[in-house]
């Protein structure tokens, strides 16, 4: 394996690259999307002739934000920062200079803020772990999918748990599922584990329930792409098959996510958007008959009844006494 930079020059590379999953992950799909509007608006030439011959220099940016909320459908953040940014173009002064300077310094913002929350959700979910897990040599962790530094601007969610756990060297071990069929867990989290120095070891999908009963864990750790009022959370395929495991296992089961994932504005998980993915993904992954029927839903919704918690950069939301999560509570406390 090796790391390798991929040029984004304009809102349809972005788009592409978010849409193609060159590049994953909901934190790094809104980054890259204000990024690639900050690119196009300052080096693409056809762009930069358009908007300075243009009369109204914010519906034009407007129009390249509604083409980039296109790319991909149930990451929420992708959404929110979009939201932010046109909140923040409208209060900007009229000029197109003006206006591309304060998107511009936008995209430099959310690229430092969340490194440092993703550094915050590490610390609170390492804390949270370490006051129940006393083993002298750490924690045991499951994840699924990609949730490191190639997921978001440099250091994790989920995988960013495990980092903070491992630089106090509290890190027992750490299990990582391919992710099928997409593969992210044996094509990045694996290559993240290693380069990183990690005790780690890769499961196919379906050894979860046989590793939990043999090896044992103390906590799987996942990401998420949204997560509901009542903590019905989506993350990528194969998340709600590990918590049904999880829990079975008596395994707690931890989301971490930005706090920009909680979306208030969906009451359950039946109402978010599930993205279907082309049925070549799993043939090409899988070797199977090229003319074979598939469904390849890119992402799952887990019930909230099979979290234990939600790790965020505001800190650890618990349930309440009767079993549910007040999401709607811990967004109005600390927004």
């Amino acid at each position: 394996h090796e790391t390798k930079y991929v040029p984004v020059q304009d809102v349809e590379d972005a788009w592409d690259a978010i849409r193609s999953m060159r590049i994953r992950g909901a934190p790094l799909i809104a980054i890259v999307a204000v990024l690639g509007l900050a690119v196009d608006l300052t080096t693409n030439e056809t762009t930069v002739q358009e908007i300075a011959a243009t009369d109204d220099a914010k519906a034009y940016i407007y129009k390249k934000m509604e083409y980039l909320k296109t790319s991909r459908p149930t990451a929420v953040n992708l959404f929110n920062a979009l939201e932010e940014l046109k909140d923040i173009v409208l209060n900007a002064p009229s000029s197109s200079k003006q206006i591309i300077d304060v998107i511009v310094a936008h995209a430099q913002f959310m690229l430092e803020r969340d490194v440092s929350d993703n550094q915050a959700i590490g610390t609170h979910g390492a804390d949270d772990l370490l006051s129940r897990h006393a083993h002298p040599d750490g924690v045991r962790l499951v994840t699924i999918c990609n949730t490191g530094s190639l997921a978001t601007a440099g250091w994790g969610t989920a995988l960013g748990v495990a980092r903070e756990l491992q630089r106090r060297n509290k890190l027992r071990s750490i299990a990582a599922l391919e992710t099928r069929p997409y593969n992210q867990g044996s094509r990045l989290t694996a290559y993240e584990i290693r380069t990183e120095g990690m005790n780690g070891t890769l499961l196919c999908d379906s050894m979860a329930a046989s590793y939990l009963k043999s090896k044992g864990a103390d906590a799987c750790v996942v990401g998420a792409d949204r997560v509901c009022a009542n903590g019905d959370t989506a993350n990528k395929i194969g998340t709600f098959n590990l918590s049904i495991v999880a829990k079975e296992m008596g395994v707690e089961f931890f989301v971490a996510s930005p706090f920009t994932t909680l979306d208030v504005n969906l009451e359950s998980g039946d109402e978010i958007e599930i993205e279907e993915r082309p049925a070549k993904e799993v043939i090409e992954s899988s070797v199977a008959p090229k003319d074979m029927p598939c469904w390849n839903p890119a992402f799952d919704v887990t019930p909230a009844e099979y979290i234990t918690g939600i790790m965020t950069e505001k800190g650890v939301l618990k349930k309440s006494a009767d079993g549910t999560f007040d999401v709607k509570g811990f967004v109005k406390k600390h927004s």
